[in-house]
């Protein structure tokens, strides 16, 4: 019950309205304003996320009520329950939303040191305190809830605080129609893009347990968890540059896409080399020899797959930036139709492998669609082009050689110091000067030399 109950909270995050990124990027381009400017954003963005998250919250109430009361398949002595829980619920909805707007507040001011240092003492407490109920006191579903919205709680008023510090403090409390009419109408292009992003994310598997079993969704769900985590640095990145990028002028803003897409390029593809080369291996110990051989070749096209989405994150965060959630969107409705027709082509003729190229497909095409619309015919393909042709190359090696141990490594040998040495090449010379001053990195340049 308890699982379900966050499964909820996480869809009805959606009347946060994107409000959170339209704030961060209103501030963010507002860096030089007054504070008096800064502050009537801020306030303005608080009430109607506010009045939104209490909206959430009420049609949340009948949605559980519905879901939990009358149509659960429970005993009768759990429902009363359940019932008294729905209130907690429903009361982290607003919580919800009024948190994702003071952490794109700050976010907008680059205090990423303060949202991030909030966010991990929240999520600590949130885990924790419900624990703690459970162990000191019972698993009492209410005591359960208040406890997790306690620790939320706790975070939103610290929030709070940074925020009344950073942007209002000495400034009146004023909203403005114009800036609540302006959040809205970028915040609503981040919604939709939240909405149909799940019609891509999720209609492989619901196809693949229709199509070809629900074992099938086993093996292509695993390596493809493990393949999304490649974004976890990359979005790190992009969140960073986001308020920047905000308030930088256009060339500006394309000479600090352009550096942004090389560093992704030297920081992200050698560990992604080394994934596909070793995702046969690591899988056939993880999940067993069978699950792991029958895993590895989808592994390996999915891995190429995130690689290319992790750099389209620039483009996005660019677009962003610019004012431009509607392309974004419109990018991601372009992609649906192709796509569907490409799985399904894909799994009647070629199974999970079919599946994952289908994927790639569309993750390649999504790449070249946010490149062209954020740098129009200036986009850099080449040096993409130079790491993916490594990559392709692990694939293949990975596939074709993998019986062959010794060959296997001298060739994996070959692409891991290729890669490397175009990523050195390529790395910004102030991050490569901060590295060659790093003791034991040049140590081993000179042992190489």
């Amino acid at each position: 019950v308890l699982q379900i109950a966050w499964l909820l909270l996480g869809y009805f995050g959606l009347f946060d309205l994107g409000l959170g990124r339209a704030t961060s990027f209103r501030i963010a381009a507002q860096h030089n304003a007054s504070i008096g400017a800064r502050a009537e954003t801020f306030w303005s963005a608080l009430l109607v996320n506010v009045a939104m998250g209490f909206t959430g919250g009420l049609v949340l109430w009948f949605c559980a009520q519905y879901a939990f009361v009358d149509h659960a398949s429970v005993s009768a002595l759990m429902r009363p329950e359940m019932l008294a829980a729905i209130p907690f619920l429903a009361a982290s909805v607003p919580i919800a939303t009024a948190t994702g707007v003071l952490t794109g507040a700050l976010q907008g001011r680059e205090k990423f040191f303060e949202t991030n240092s909030i966010s991990v003492t929240s999520t600590v407490l949130f885990q924790l305190l419900p624990l703690g109920i459970a162990l000191f006191w019972l698993p009492y579903l209410p005591a359960l809830l208040a406890a997790a919205l306690g620790a939320r709680l706790v975070g939103l008023s610290i929030l709070m605080r940074r925020c009344w510090l950073e942007l209002v403090v000495g400034a009146p409390i004023r909203i403005s129609a114009e800036a609540m009419t302006s959040l809205l109408r970028y915040g609503g292009w981040v919604t939709l893009t939240a909405i149909f992003g799940p019609m891509l994310v999720m209609a492989d598997r619901f196809a693949m347990g229709a199509v070809l079993g629900m074992v099938a969704v086993a093996v292509y769900s695993i390596p493809y968890n493990l393949a999304s985590r490649i974004a976890v640095m990359p979005a790190a990145l992009t969140n960073a540059l986001f308020p920047k990028l905000s308030s930088a002028a256009p060339h500006e803003a394309r000479a600090m896409g352009d550096a942004a897409t090389t560093l992704m390029l030297c920081l992200i593809s050698p560990p992604v080399l080394i994934a596909i080369l070793a995702a046969e291996p690591f899988l056939k110990l993880w999940v067993g020899a069978q699950l792991g051989a029958s895993a590895a070749p989808v592994a390996r096209i999915l891995i190429l797959a995130f690689w290319f989405n992790a750099l389209a994150l620039v483009s996005f965060t660019r677009l962003q930036a610019r004012g431009r959630p509607d392309v974004v969107t419109k990018i991601l409705l372009v992609q649906i139709p192709p796509y569907w027709l490409a799985l399904y082509f894909g799994m009647t003729h070629f199974g999970l492998r079919g599946c994952a190229l289908a994927c790639l497909l569309r993750m390649v095409m999504d790449f070249g669609l946010q490149s062209w619309m954020s740098d129009g015919v200036k986009m850099r393909i080449a040096p993409v082009a130079r790491y993916g042709a490594v990559l392709v190359g692990a694939i293949i090696i990975a596939a074709r050689v993998s019986d062959n141990l010794l060959a296997f490594l001298c060739a994996s040998c070959v692409l891991v110091v290729l890669i490397l040495a175009l990523a050195w090449r390529d790395l910004p010379s102030a991050m490569r000067a901060r590295l060659t001053a790093y003791r034991p990195i040049t140590a081993g340049l000179r042992w190489l030399s």
